[in-house]
């Protein structure tokens, strides 16, 4: 490949990683160590949004008291009771993932003159972002904490962990990962369907979170799919019931973005992403049915929430793939601004 080409192949694709370029390794030699970060930090943030669920589920979300950071005045604090155990171990949790995007902001600054990390479409900009989303979530947790597990400042929390999940998954591709192949071209129609599949799938978290923390939403309605007993009637009730709806419109969006994605013989990321997605709701559909129907055990809520969250990064990392693969088509330089937007 000669300079003039590989420079009009760098322009096209935004300065991210091109499989298949003679240029890539030498260029790009920093994106390995950041690829791993980055999925480092997602892995560790997809587990403290499970964890989290699990410190409300068991009723430990005082477990520290309302001392924050600290909990019961110490950093470290003697582990004497089963509820402080649970809530000290999601905050360490927290603290990994906030040290791991910090080496991740870090380890992108450094490396920021590299092709794929600095400037527009680069792995340092999600780094910033994601930085800035954790520290918010902190401040959040100790919001929460102070104002005795408010259940709105707790669905706005989620909220913000569901959207630091969804730039890190941004920076994973961003630094070559999710089997992204930039050779590869996908279709405007695929990503506008994913895109929708990611506003439907934050409206039905928010509701999801609202049904699990206002208070007697979660057994309102009897039965799976449809309630077959009302245990408690109005603002919860109505809570579950829309949840319920927009969970149902998801999955058979997600059908239809999963099918067509494949009629149209797109990248094989985006086919992948695309039953992946699918598959993901199909199992949490599964789960919720059986929480359902077994009256709320402890473990299938905490499963129920851990698929919740599947579900939600599989259909952005879907969305995000679809997004970067235009640019093949147009020629101009792709950016995930509105799937991260759509979060």
């Amino acid at each position: 490949m000669s300079n003039s080409e590989s420079r009009r192949t760098e322009g096209r694709h935004g300065g991210l990683p091109v499989q298949g370029s003679d240029s890539a390794p030498n260029q790009n030699g920093g994106l390995p160590l950041l690829r791993r970060l980055a999925y480092l930090a997602t892995g560790l943030a997809f587990a403290q949004i499970v964890f989290g669920a699990i410190v409300r589920i068991t009723g430990s979300g005082m477990g520290c008291g309302d001392h924050w950071p600290t909990c019961q005045g110490y950093l470290f604090p003697p582990l004497e009771r089963p509820d402080l155990i649970v809530e000290v171990t999601h905050r360490y949790i927290a603290a990994t993932v906030t040290i791991a995007i910090i080496a991740l902001l870090i380890t992108a600054f450094m490396r920021r003159a590299q092709r794929g990390v600095g400037g527009r479409g680069g792995v340092f900009r999600s780094a910033m972002l994601a930085t800035g989303l954790v520290l918010t979530a902190a401040v959040f947790g100790g919001i929460t904490v102070k104002l005795s597990l408010n259940p709105y400042v707790i669905v706005t929390h989620l909220a913000i962990a569901m959207t630091l999940l969804a730039v890190l998954s941004i920076a994973v591709l961003r630094a070559g990962g999710w089997g992204f192949d930039r050779t590869e071209v996908a279709s405007p129609q695929t990503y506008r369907a994913a895109r929708a599949g990611v506003m439907l799938a934050f409206i039905v978290l928010v509701m999801g979170a609202l049904t699990a923390n206002v208070l007697g939403a979660n057994a309102s309605c009897q039965g799976f799919p449809w309630c077959t007993g009302i245990a408690v009637t109005g603002t919860p009730l109505y809570i579950q019931v829309t949840h319920r709806v927009l969970a149902f419109l998801l999955f058979f969006h997600m059908i239809g973005v999963a099918v067509l994605a494949q009629r149209r013989h797109e990248p094989r990321q985006v086919r992948v992403a695309a039953w992946a997605a699918l598959g993901a709701i199909v199992l949490q559909i599964v789960v919720a049915a059986g929480m359902v129907e077994m009256h709320l055990p402890p473990v299938w809520r905490s499963l129920h929430q851990a698929m919740g969250t599947l579900v939600w990064l599989s259909i952005f990392t879907l969305a995000a793939l679809a997004k970067y693969s235009l640019a093949g088509r147009s020629g101009e330089e792709a950016t995930p601004r509105a799937a991260v937007a759509a979060a």
